[in-house]
């Protein structure tokens, strides 16, 4: 018991786990509140072969129109990190939250007539991303260190939100009109933000640091840590996003599917990814994040690899796609089991909004190159050629080069 309360007082996250069930509330709270934001985030991608249809879109219109709210989710993750550090999630998880409502209710009420006006709103629709870089070090400085790979793969399981969209917004514009599922996930992201301010309290202990925000930002850049793990989520979650926006297209394409059964298969394809990603951060703690990493990297690889010779739909390419699932899911949990270890906890919140850009980032590239690819040669097989010999690469540098930095990191800890 002595030992106990020394540890507690030695380490304020453990304090929060002393204390009883508080630390479980706050990550259920926050995860809420990234599954909530994320299901704002992906309400135009479930929509977007309707859009193409109805406003006569190119195929690579139609993936810029998904696309620009995962870049501007994606970069906004950097300073809204920082200024999590700073604020802290009881403030910021309300302020996204809030915020998020406005372009919502303007692409539902008034602005999906045009390409021009889809493209103004997905771009305020952005921030509702960055709920990443608030969620990570909220949950991050709440749990010790040997519990923070599960705890922060669970927060992670929020991104099931894009699921979420992908089961239900198609089927409400048939039923209700194109109004009624932007006006429910406003009033969602309401409740939330009122909800979020009442219940979420810091970490005991949490202080807020001196420096500005751009010399925080400077020093975050220049630590190895932060882009090694770039580079990684870039890959894991990068192809997570990548597919959960871009998969709908693919299938009705590929394999003629209509738009409510690819869409249907999509949100399989991401209810996979969630279930793995807490599973990758709870392997993580127990064989080794970079283990972990390096085997979800493989799998992405034979799943690619496969999948660009379109194989029949029935087994092989729902074999391929559910293997990149659980492997993208669990690669995405371990990158930040890994940040959870390499990183000072005063800089996770700052580290996280870098690598969550890099990860959304990642997202956003490869619907662009598919769209392009398709059109010019009227074949995805080159796009998932380039996914699989990207991760080949990514396995390596993570086989070499973090792994070093984990043993070196192990080694300065004793």
């Amino acid at each position: 018991m002595t030992g106990t309360r020394r540890a507690a007082e030695s380490d304020p996250a453990q304090a929060g786990a002393v204390g009883g069930g508080r630390p479980m509330v706050m990550l259920v709270v926050a995860t809420i509140g990234f599954a909530v934001n994320f299901w704002a985030w992906a309400l135009l991608s479930p929509l977007g072969p309707r859009f193409k249809d109805a406003l006569e879109l190119s195929s690579f219109q139609q993936s810029l129109l998904v696309a620009v709210p995962v870049v501007v989710g994606s970069l906004g993750r950097i300073p809204v990190g920082a200024l999590t550090d700073r604020f802290g999630g009881r403030v910021m998880f309300p302020a996204v939250s809030l915020f998020t409502i406005v372009p919502v209710l303007y692409l539902g009420l008034a602005g999906h007539s045009s390409l021009a006006s889809l493209l103004a709103g997905g771009f305020f629709l952005g921030v509702a991303g960055t709920t990443f870089a608030v969620g990570v070090p909220f949950v991050n400085a709440w749990f010790p260190p040997r519990r923070r790979g599960l705890a922060v793969g669970i927060f992670g399981a929020g991104m099931g939100g894009t699921a979420i969209s992908a089961l239900t917004t198609v089927k409400e514009v048939d039923r209700y009109g194109m109004e009624f599922p932007f006006v429910v996930m406003a009033v969602l992201l309401a409740v939330y933000a009122a909800a979020a301010w009442l219940v979420l309290r810091e970490a005991p202990g949490r202080t807020a640091p001196a420096e500005p925000l751009t010399a925080r930002l400077a020093a975050t850049v220049r630590m190895g840590v932060t882009w090694q793990m770039s580079a990684l989520y870039a890959v894991a979650f990068g192809g997570y996003v990548a597919f959960s926006v871009y998969l709908p297209t693919y299938l009705k394409t590929e394999y003629g599917l209509s738009q409510a059964d690819a869409a249907n298969r999509m949100a399989g394809f991401v209810l996979l990814a969630v279930v793995m990603r807490p599973l990758g951060g709870w392997l993580s703690d127990r064989v080794g994040a970079a283990r972990v990493m390096v085997v979800a990297l493989a799998v992405t690889v034979a799943g690619a690899a496969a999948q660009a010779f379109a194989p029949p739909l029935m087994p092989v390419g729902t074999i391929a796609f559910l293997a990149m699932a659980a492997a993208l899911g669990a690669g995405s949990g371990a990158t930040f089991a890994l940040v959870a270890q390499l990183t000072p906890v005063s800089k996770v919140g700052a580290v996280t909004g870098v690598v969550g850009a890099a990860g959304g980032l990642g997202g956003f590239v490869p619907p662009l190159v598919m769209g392009f690819v398709y059109g010019s040669y009227g074949s995805y097989a080159a796009g998932l050629v380039l996914l699989a010999l990207v991760a080949a690469a990514a396995a390596v540098f993570t086989a070499t080069v973090v792994r070093r930095a984990v043993l070196s990191r192990q080694a300065v800890q004793g």
